[in-house]
Formats: C-alpha cells, structure tokens, sequence
C-alpha cells in the first residue's frame, strides 16, 4: 500500500506532457516559370531536385513556430522549368519537455504534422501553372534528425580532436 502511495506521489511530482497543435498556416509561397510560354515547348523530361529546411522560435511560453520550408527545383536540361517554395507554419503548445526531447519534437513531429500541407500547397501550384502534378514522396523527419545529431557530434569530436 505505501509502495502505491508513494509512486503515485512521484507520477503527480512528474511534468505532465502536453503537445497540442494550435493553428496552421501558409507564411509564404512563390512560383516563378523562368522560362515563360518557351518551357512548353519542350519534351517533358523533369529533373526534380527538393531542398527542405525547418526553423523554429518561441514565440511564448510553452508555444512554438515551426516553420517547413520546401523549394522545389524542376529542370529540363539546363533550363529551370519552374520553381516553388512554401514555407508552412505552425504554432505548437509544448509542456513538460525540455533539451533533447523538446528539440526532437520541433524537429520531427511538428514538421511531420506540417509536410502534408506543404505537399498539397505545392502539388496545387504546380498544376495551376500548367505543368502536371507534383507528389512528394514522404519524408522520415526522424532519420533526419538522427543524421544532423550525428553529424554535429561528429563535428564536436573533430573539434575537440584538434584542441
């Protein structure tokens, strides 16, 4: 019996975890067709290339932006077909994580949350400007995270190597 009492004091000692999702939002998009009316002209032969990028502030206590950005780069050899970039944002309430869990979930869950919506924004463009649609593949925001973890610690242990 004081075995239970006393784990029930320690769970209600424990932060609880909140995560909840509170608006979001397109902050911003572009499409430009560098070409003009000369890229429909050519064979549709795309080279597609995605760069991605999060960004995150804190906006209040316990609330967070998460920015997503994607810029997607179509070419037809040399020439850029047509490029858009979407910057989708979200404002995320997050209790009772701190340091490396708290940077996890800025960094994995919130992006994981807004990517939907970028790839619709961006499959929306892309066929409003006449080209046919664009479907993003998934992205695993957990492998990238693991990778940058990595890669910083690599770069931390290459910097203490040479002090």
């Amino acid at each position: 019996m004081a075995e239970e009492l006393n784990g029930a004091a320690a769970n209600a000692e424990a932060p609880q975890v909140q995560f909840a999702m509170q608006r979001i939002y397109l902050k911003d998009l572009s499409f430009e067709t560098p070409m003009g009316v000369e890229v429909f002209k050519k064979e549709w032969k795309p080279q597609v290339n995605q760069e991605l990028n999060t960004k995150t502030a804190k906006v209040d206590e316990d609330l967070y932006e998460v920015a997503l950005t994607l810029t997607i780069t179509v070419k037809l050899e040399e020439d850029t077909a047509f490029l858009v970039e979407v910057k989708q944002a979200g404002l995320f309430g997050i209790k009772g994580l701190e340091g490396q869990q708290l940077a996890q979930a800025l960094n994995t869950a919130c992006p994981q949350i807004l990517f939907p919506y970028a790839r619709e924004v961006i499959d929306n463009a892309v066929v409003k400007g006449s080209f046919p649609a664009l479907m993003l593949p998934p992205v695993n925001f957990d492998a990238l995270f693991a990778a940058a973890l990595n890669k910083a610690q690599k770069e931390a242990e290459g910097v203490q190597a040479n002090a």
